[in-house]
């Protein structure tokens, strides 16, 4: 699936199960949430969080779908073509970071 195709496949959705999006502010608190969900589980399955009882039936996959989720209806509401903003956000990532990043001794 391409992103415009997930743009519309979110759009209609909403239109037709959800009623209608939840506004701006609440949609923003919403994927701060479930950012929130997805570092929840990073930090228990890579870093040194050890899962609870109530843990257990996470799933990462599934909480990274409902960041895109909540992040393709801000940019549906606030009519961003999130396939322009990323070849848009590569270019000058790749201007930008031409040799930074080869120049890193960090990344050595």
């Amino acid at each position: 699936m391409e992103i415009k195709e997930a743009q519309h496949l979110v759009d209609n959705w909403i239109k037709t199960t959800g009623v209608r999006y939840f506004n701006e502010l609440t949609n923003t608190a919403i994927l701060m949430e479930e950012v929130g969900e997805v570092a929840r589980i990073m930090a228990r399955q890579y870093g040194e969080q050890s899962f609870k009882k109530s843990d257990t039936e996470v799933n990462l996959a599934d909480e990274m779908a409902d960041v895109l989720f909540v992040l393709i209806c801000l940019a549906n509401q606030t009519g961003i073509d999130l396939t322009d903003a990323l070849e848009k956000n590569m270019q000058k990532k790749s201007i930008r970071d031409a040799d930074r990043h080869k120049n890193n001794d960090k990344l050595r």
